[in-house]
């Protein structure tokens, strides 16, 4: 990425008070976009928000559940207050209620389904309309390589990022004509992220073995793709799913 790629930009970044969502921040704020940090529990996004002023470029932390129309559009509506634009729009807010189906309960189900599939939704409507007006501008949802392989025990996490690959595609069609891309991205495991903060390491382990590149990933090395997404270098790449999973599923 060129030094400030982004300067004069804005991006919203769900789920980005930690984890991948904050790496995402991060990485598109030291290449000189402004950011705000969307974060569901009040007072989580401060922190990340100062270590992105100390970058040199403005930061604004809210507080939204995404999951909820007028949260997802209120956060939209900060940006655009805030920074005046918004050129990229990055969905990564999700959750996992983990349980084999015949123990999975309807709750752990729709909740998993709201945050991580109708939450992209909720934001997608929001800040397309100001991304037509100026013709321009950048969705990138951040599913799972779980939402292409499948995985026991996450039938709900699976279907929600299998969700957003079909999401990613249709709005991508849609939105094409107004220069605005629509892309995704498909981490593979990544153990600095609270998605994974409960497997064992016995479980990573075995996981590792089954990776061809010998290791996990790490949450700047998906920022890295979604950085690239989002920039004018990618300006002819559309409704595609990028797998950062160091060839897992290949």
């Amino acid at each position: 990425m060129t030094e400030k790629e982004f300067a004069g930009k804005a991006a919203l970044v769900t789920g980005g008070s930690r984890g991948i969502g904050k790496a995402i921040a991060i990485e598109l704020a030291a290449a000189g976009a402004d950011v705000a940090l969307c974060a569901r529990t009040e007072g989580t996004a401060e922190s990340a928000a100062a270590e992105i002023e100390a970058l040199g470029v403005r930061a604004v932390p809210c507080q939204a559940d995404v999951a909820l129309a007028d949260q997802a559009e209120a956060a939209v509506k900060q940006t655009l207050e805030a920074f005046g634009r918004i050129d990229v729009l990055v969905n990564n807010a999700g959750i996992t209620r983990d349980n084999l189906l015949m123990r999975m309960k309807e709750d752990d189900w729709d909740a998993v389904l709201s945050t991580n599939l109708k939450g992209a939704f909720n934001c997608c409507k929001a800040a397309v309309r100001p991304m037509m007006k100026a013709r321009s501008g950048r969705i990138i949802n951040v599913t799972s390589v779980v939402g292409i392989s499948g995985n026991a025990g996450q039938s709900n996490y699976a279907a929600s990022k299998a969700g957003l690959v079909g999401l990613t595609k249709s709005l991508a069609k849609e939105f094409a004509s107004r220069n605005i891309t629509v892309n995704a991205v498909a981490p593979g495991l990544v153990p600095e992220t609270g998605m994974t903060s409960d497997l064992t390491d016995q479980i990573v382990e075995q996981m590792q073995s089954q990776i061809p590149l010998g290791r996990a990933g790490s949450v700047e090395e998906i920022a890295h793709a979604v950085a690239f997404l989002a920039s004018e270098r990618a300006g002819y790449i559309t409704g595609q799913v990028v797998v950062v999973d160091g060839g897992m599923t290949m």
